[in-house]
């Protein structure tokens, strides 16, 4: 059995990005752009863009102005790249934090001009997703985009959709099974066409103990069992990340970190975190619980992480278990030996 390990490289620390239920976006040329989240639960920071450099840490970290054409302030949305532009869905902001509703409209975030757009379906008579917040979107790097299950005004959604970019069409899709979920987590794989999701909060406790797959070619789910002791596998939790990474010329689905117990303030207090890493072998169905090299990001749920080229994830922010914001980014590259 290989080993797998990940070593951790600490890019910055800084105030000016300390925040929780944020999106960020890795870029090829080795940018990263963060938008949206909170410092103070239930109050966005502002509809700023911040960018900085995974390459040299000691460049100053740079942002883009709001602008009319630009998403309102929001926390708990979700993004995913595609084509070297950056796709947002909804999320919770306004004077009572209730879910942006935008008649299933898009931002589209350009990472060459950097400019934002408004991606609204092409038939506004046509069925879209209701708004919610703490979700979670993927892509198949092609032409379509995977949003998935969130809070909505009330209760928690299982639901899934497709957007066909070319054709600016949602789609409804099966069901996931299960109960619905906030802050669960879905990742695409090229390698197989399938898209794995995993963990979250039905409302009463932490999900665990099953990886979902659903395939597109035939609208359907299945599911793989496992323990999720901690030994086996990873224990259940939410707020996390889940990633499809390439580890030595092979798919793992990647988890990270989280939440797996919710503190009894809710959304304005923290729980019990974690700062462990997962790796499934797609090709053999196992766990293989990934050691960690180097000055490792500490615990924290509420975070967002991206791939980020070849075999490298990269994390930003999130709520640790004090109930602190962190304003921190880092860089783990993932082999086996």
């Amino acid at each position: 059995m290989p080993k797998l390990s990940i070593q951790w490289q600490h890019i910055l620390s800084s105030d000016e990005i300390r925040r929780s239920s944020q999106t960020i976006a890795a870029q090829d040329d080795g940018m990263l752009n963060i938008f949206g989240g909170e410092i103070v639960p239930r109050e966005p920071v502002d509809g700023k863009v911040y960018s900085l450099s995974l390459v040299h840490a000691d460049a100053p970290i740079s942002t883009q102005e709001a602008s009319p054409q630009a998403p309102s302030p929001r926390v708990g949305s979700a993004s995913t790249t595609l084509h070297k532009k950056t796709y947002l869905f909804s999320g919770r902001g306004g004077t009572d934090m209730t879910p942006i509703s935008e008649n299933g409209q898009l931002w589209c975030h350009d990472h060459t001009t950097k400019t934002w757009s408004p991606l609204a379906p092409a038939d506004p008579s046509s069925e879209y997703p209701e708004a919610r917040s703490y979700h979670s979107m993927t892509t198949d790097g092609r032409d379509a985009i995977y949003l998935h299950a969130g809070c909505p005004a009330q209760g928690r959604l299982n639901d899934l959709w497709a957007f066909v970019v070319s054709k600016r069409k949602w789609i409804r899709l099966a069901p996931a099974p299960g109960k619905g979920m906030g802050g669960t987590s879905i990742t695409f794989c090229a390698a197989g066409d399938c898209l794995y999701r995993m963990n979250g909060f039905d409302g009463t406790a932490e999900c665990g103990g099953e990886i979902n797959l659903y395939h597109p070619e035939t609208d359907s789910w299945s599911t793989k069992s496992f323990d999720a002791d901690g030994v086996a596998g990873p224990e259940a939790r939410s707020v996390s990340a889940l990633l499809c990474v390439q580890i030595a010329a092979k798919c793992h689905v990647v988890t990270l970190f989280g939440e797996h117990d919710p503190s009894s303030l809710g959304h304005a207090g923290a729980g019990k975190m974690l700062r462990d890493v997962w790796a499934w072998d797609t090709e053999e169905g196992v766990w293989y619980r990934v050691s960690q090299e180097g000055g490792a990001p500490e615990a924290r749920g509420w975070f967002a992480a991206q791939k980020y080229g070849d075999g490298a994830v990269v994390v930003h922010g999130g709520l640790a278990e004090d109930n602190s914001r962190l304003g921190d980014v880092w860089v783990g590259r993932l082999r086996a030996e």
